[in-house]
């Protein structure tokens, strides 16, 4: 078998095995989805790798313009996933005037693990800086109960954290509408914000923030090992889709 038939089938059959897992343990939306189409992509590369007179039969031209173009992908893709992880380990220093924490799924038991953790951090942070108050940000989904931010403050606030210092930003669909919508709640421009998420997802939303006007820092929260994969891969093309839409 050659070299290449071997390791497209097998990164092929990987991506499929992921997305199963993902679906099994329920995490998130549906973007695990995009696994099993990239593994189902990389068998067909398998199959015609393996044709080789076929491959033969191309045009040399084409096959310069194949490779070429994989490799250009293969290059962006792993500059952006530098600049992601170059945020991986983000610690925001002390005396914060505003923290604001970002929303992700909220479900009909708590908050998602990705929540949770952001959460917990932004618990983490405010304890240690009792004057800086915070803006809990997320709207409703459809698979939702309620609204993230209602759920978010709630949670804060059994976990101690008084009434008065949350603020609720409850109409956000997105990273830019939770930087835009939580900044017409103080002086983002002129304000020391730190903005709570999970690693990530920190390099992107502090630049949002920062093309917005925020004085921003970012406090990484942790995530979940194995859907680490799942989580870049998203962050890449989120990256990709802010920058060219104008957000960052």
């Amino acid at each position: 078998m050659p070299v290449g038939t071997f390791v497209f089938c097998a990164l092929g059959m990987l991506c499929i095995l992921y997305c199963i897992a993902i679906a099994l343990n329920g995490f998130g939306t549906r973007f695990f989805l995009i696994w099993g189409a990239i593994g189902v992509f990389f068998l067909l590369i398998g199959i015609i790798l393996s044709r080789r007179s076929f491959v033969d039969s191309l045009p040399k031209w084409l096959k310069i313009i194949v490779a070429a173009g994989f490799c250009a992908g293969l290059l962006l893709f792993a500059v952006v996933e530098g600049l992601i992880l170059s945020r991986f380990g983000g610690n925001a220093g002390p005396g914060a005037d505003y923290c604001i924490v970002l929303g992700a799924q909220w479900k009909a038991g708590g908050p998602s693990e990705v929540l949770r953790r952001r959460l917990d951090r932004a618990v983490e942070y405010l304890n240690e800086n009792p004057n800086t108050l915070v803006i809990v940000s997320g709207g409703q989904g459809n698979d939702e109960i309620m609204t993230e931010a209602a759920g978010m403050r709630q949670y804060l606030i059994d976990a101690g954290i008084a009434e008065a210092r949350i603020l609720t930003e409850d109409r956000s669909t997105n990273t830019r509408e939770n930087l835009a919508f939580s900044a017409e709640l103080f002086d983002s421009r002129n304000s020391r914000t730190v903005i709570v998420t999970n690693n990530f997802h920190v390099f992107r939303a502090v630049k949002i923030a920062e093309k917005q006007g925020y004085q921003a820092e970012g406090l990484a929260a942790g995530s979940v090992v194995w859907m680490l994969p799942n989580n870049l891969l998203r962050e890449f093309l989120g990256v990709l889709k802010d920058f060219l839409v104008g957000n960052m």
